[in-house]
C-alpha cells in the first residue's frame, strides 16, 4: 500500500505541473485510506504557504474536524521544506514518507538550505532583520492563557 500512496502523491505532482503549479504533491492516509490530498499552488493562489503538505494538512484537518492528525501518515513527492516539516510536526502526523530529496529540489532551484541555516542562528544574526517589541504588553495574553482553566491544549 505504501507504494500506491506514494505513486498517488507523485501523480499529483506531475499533474500539478501540467496545471500550472509546482512539482509537489502530498496525500494524507488514515487506516490505509487516503483522506486528503494537496498540491503546490503557491503561484496560482498567490499564497506562499500553499505547499502540497500544508494544503493536504488543511484538507485532512477540515475533513476530520481536528487539528490533531495523530493516527495519520503523510506521503509527499519531496522531502518537506522547513515550513512543511514544522506543520507536519504541529499536526502530529505519525510518519513522513517522501520520494525526491531536498537535494533533488535544490537541483531545480527549490533550495531551502538557507532557511535551515537561518533557523540555527540567533534572531539578531539572521539575514532577515528582526527585533522584539512590547514584550511586557504582549506577555499578558500568555499569562491569560496560562491561567485559563478551559483551554484546549495543542
Amino acid at each position: 500500500m505504501k507504494e500506491e500512496f506514494m505513486r498517488r502523491a507523485i501523480a499529483l505532482s506531475v499533474d500539478n505541473v501540467k496545471n500550472g503549479g509546482g512539482p509537489f504533491g502530498a496525500v494524507i492516509v488514515k487506516d490505509n485510506e487516503i483522506i486528503a490530498t494537496g498540491v503546490n499552488r503557491v503561484t496560482a493562489s498567490c499564497d506562499p504557504t500553499a505547499h502540497a503538505e500544508v494544503s493536504a494538512i488543511r484538507n485532512a484537518s477540515a475533513k476530520l474536524g481536528t487539528f490533531n492528525l495523530s493516527g495519520c501518515e503523510i506521503y509527499t513527492s519531496c522531502e518537506p521544506c522547513p515550513m512543511c516539516l514544522g506543520a507536519i510536526y504541529w499536526a502530529r502526523l505519525d510518519k513522513i514518507y517522501y520520494a525526491n530529496t531536498k537535494e533533488d529540489a535544490k537541483d531545480i532551484a527549490f533550495d531551502d538550505s538557507f532557511i535551515y541555516e537561518e533557523i540555527a542562528l540567533k534572531p539578531s544574526d539572521r539575514k532577515l532583520p528582526s527585533e522584539s517589541l512590547l514584550r511586557n504588553e504582549a506577555i499578558k495574553a500568555f499569562q491569560a492563557w496560562a491561567s485559563k482553566d478551559d483551554k484546549v491544549s495543542y
